[in-house]
């Protein structure tokens, strides 16, 4: 991977993050004060979902072979699902529970996506192991959200009865709101600071 695309994606990752922890603050904000805030967060979750299929995408190269393949399809595939969760409770379609049943699910795809793509053999040589652990651990509680697919055909959508197991399924949210944006973050600052270094390494000058 040249230098600008080092620097392209790291841009793409830290905007991601910053972008995925709005999301989370704006929600936090609707539940304190109300307002707008609920139709901030579900655009947000909107531009996480399209933004983390992009950022897959762009990385594709770095998970290779089949379960690479599947992973960064099932990111992408993914974060078209959040748009569809999104503009379910923006269009005022369904309630906030069922269109976080089907968000949870989309994030699962990008929560797998991670998992792989921090466990790539190719990764070890590049990215610190400090950065790997969190990209794992926020694709793990992620791909917690498969957990709220029986609710979707259920056509849940009341939060007083809603089973156990949703809640379960929605202990996802603090991988998406939480770890994923600190990872996400945490890769763009490496990846700029490494396409720098690269840059100010003069051709044809051999680094040990």
């Amino acid at each position: 991977m040249d230098e600008a695309r080092v620097r392209d994606t790291g841009r793409l990752a830290l905007a991601t993050g910053l972008v995925t922890a709005g999301s989370a603050v704006c929600l936090g904000t609707y539940f304190a004060v109300g307002g707008p805030f609920g139709t901030i967060n579900d655009v947000g979750n909107t531009a996480t979902g399209v933004m983390s299929g992009v950022l897959a995408w762009r990385m594709r190269r770095q998970v290779p072979g089949r379960v690479g393949a599947a992973a960064v399809g099932a990111a992408v595939v993914g974060g078209a699902i959040t748009v569809a969760g999104s503009s379910l409770v923006v269009s005022g379609t369904t309630g906030f529970l069922f269109a976080g049943l089907v968000s949870s699910v989309g994030f699962a795809g990008i929560g797998a996506w991670l998992i792989v793509l921090n466990r790539s053999r190719d990764r070890e040589a590049v990215w610190p192991g400090t950065l790997r652990t969190v990209g794992v651990v926020a694709g793990a509680l992620m791909a917690l959200g498969i957990l709220t697919v029986p609710g979707i055909p259920l056509g849940l959508d009341d939060m007083e009865t809603a089973p156990a197991w949703v809640w379960i399924g929605f202990v996802s949210w603090l991988g998406t709101y939480v770890v994923y944006p600190a990872w996400a973050i945490a890769l763009g600052v490496f990846e700029t600071r490494r396409a720098s270094a690269t840059r100010s390494v003069p051709a044809g000058t051999v680094t040990g």
